[in-house]
């Protein structure tokens, strides 16, 4: 059985310098994370209408709701973005973040919430409640406590790329910085971080969920960072395997 270490020897091995190098060692895969991430929120998704629309920019026989269309379309215009970054050599920033945000959610406010002033691309402006226990950062804090994580990831050695992976993530979701779009966007600008610091990308699988919760919950309970480093080595291995 492939390990974590087998996983980031292989991508090593790609030297993955561009867009177009980077758009070729992910393949399949990109549709793969865009499925996964999606559904972990919508269950409507499917694998076969994603990669229509990633393959096609259209689905055949397709009966689910607008809303599920332009969740899949969004995710391909991010994973556009994802790449575009990617060959420009852009660090991760509070700019690209809420690119990635805005990419994602376009078109798919509630009209709740988008009455309150909510937007993509933009800062929540009130308290949702997120989980059981919290509701994230206060709207007035999401900014200065975003700077701050951002401040610590790039400042962190790029050998310790999981583990820094890892604390922005369950940093990310913990304040949860938008109305809406907060899973998925952390999910891509986690990724965005480790294929920057030549790490292999991870597709958090749906399946898999609870795991990830239970991860992403400690975190919030008991600031242990272990159960999502740990979830997320299985997690790129599950991703990789195939391709070793």
């Amino acid at each position: 059985m492939a390990s974590y270490e087998d996983v980031l020897a292989y991508w090593h091995q790609l030297d993955i310098r561009s867009e177009a190098a980077l758009a070729k060692a992910l393949g399949l895969q990109s549709v793969s994370f865009a499925y996964h991430s999606g559904k972990i929120e919508n269950p409507q998704i499917t694998f076969k209408d994603t990669r229509d629309i990633f393959d096609h920019d259209g689905v055949t026989s397709y009966t689910g709701d607008l809303r599920t269309l332009l969740e899949i379309r969004n995710a391909r215009d991010a994973h556009a973005l994802f790449l575009f970054g990617f060959g420009k050599k852009k660090a991760l920033d509070e700019e690209l973040i809420l690119r990635f945000h805005k990419r994602l959610t376009k078109h798919t406010y509630d009209a709740r919430r988008y009455q309150l002033g909510e937007r993509p691309g933009a800062y929540k402006l009130h308290d949702y409640v997120t989980g059981r226990r919290d509701i994230g950062a206060a709207p007035e804090d999401v900014a200065e406590e975003m700077a701050e994580v951002l401040s610590e990831i790039h400042e962190a050695p790029p050998e310790k790329a999981l583990t820094v992976a890892a604390y922005f993530h369950a940093k990310f979701e913990n304040i949860h910085p938008f109305a809406d779009g907060s899973g998925r966007c952390g999910r891509i600008t986690m990724n965005y971080y480790l294929v920057t610091s030549n790490h292999p990308p991870v597709t958090i699988h749906e399946e898999d969920r609870r795991g990830y919760f239970e991860a992403l919950e400690a975190w919030d309970k008991d600031k242990s960072l272990d159960p999502l480093k740990n979830y997320l080595r299985e997690q790129t291995v599950k991703t990789w395997e195939a391709s070793l």
